[in-house]
C-alpha cells in the first residue's frame, strides 16, 4: 500500500470517482435496455403451492401489472439451493 499526501490522495481519488461514475452511467444504460426487452406470452398453464393451496400463475398476479420471476435451481435431492458458484 501507498503511502501519500493529502492532495495526492484527492487527486487519485477523483480520477476513481470518473470510472464509478461512468460504471454507474453504464450499468444504468443496460437496465434500460434489460427493461425495454420484448416480452414473451406465457401460454402454459403454470400451477404453484400457495399458503392455501394450489394457485395458477393469473393467480400470483393478484391485480399487478407485473410479476418477478426468479429461478432458483434446486437439485431432487438437495436441501439447498444452488449457490451459483
Amino acid at each position: 500500500m501507498q503511502i501519500v499526501s493529502p492532495g495526492e490522495w484527492l487527486t487519485a481519488r477523483k480520477e476513481l470517482l470518473l470510472k464509478e461514475k461512468a460504471a454507474t452511467r453504464a450499468s444504468d444504460a443496460l437496465a434500460a435496455e434489460r427493461r425495454e426487452l420484448p416480452m414473451v406470452k406465457v401460454t402454459k398453464p403454470y400451477t404453484f403451492e400457495g399458503p392455501n393451496g394450489p394457485v395458477t400463475l393469473l393467480d400470483l398476479f393478484n391485480g399487478r401489472k407485473q410479476l418477478v420471476i426468479y429461478h432458483f435451481m434446486l437439485a431432487p435431492d438437495r436441501e439447498e439451493g444452488c449457490s451459483g458458484k
